[in-house]
């Protein structure tokens, strides 16, 4: 909360530092691993799963397909971008209509890997890898 990050989301989006505190932080995990994998401009960060969906797709990173280590977007209650509910990290699909992930915030509000159906997928974001 003390990051300059934290004061840059507040300024965009409003709201106030301290209302980060119990907020949702499935994304803020996964920016977090962005950032302590070095990978911040490849593969944004941010603290709100609607906006950091956006950027993917402004930069022109966005798509349909499962693939591994990329941020997938989920949405309890349909298909678009503005309904996201969260977010996490493809480890693989699993061929058979699901995906396995990697998600902070979610079951007991730890990080836990889950199995998600693809029906609950809005999309993927595809961070540039370097080789």
């Amino acid at each position: 909360m003390s990051s300059p990050r934290a004061a840059q989301t507040v300024a965009r989006d409003g709201g106030s530092i301290r209302s980060y505190r119990n907020a949702p932080w499935c994304a803020m995990f996964v920016s977090w691993v962005a950032d302590k994998a070095g990978m911040r401009d490849s593969m944004g960060a941010d603290a709100y799963t609607v906006t950091w969906a956006r950027w993917f797709k402004r930069h022109e990173r966005w798509g349909r397909k499962a693939e591994r280590g990329a941020v997938v977007f989920f949405s309890w209650n349909g298909g678009r971008i503005r309904s996201i509910d969260h977010v996490g990290l493809v480890k693989k699909d699993n061929g058979n209509g699901t995906i396995t992930t990697i998600e902070g915030n979610t079951g007991d509000g730890r990080v836990e890997q889950r199995v998600r159906p693809k029906s609950q997928v809005v999309g993927y974001g595809y961070p540039e890898f370097q080789s």
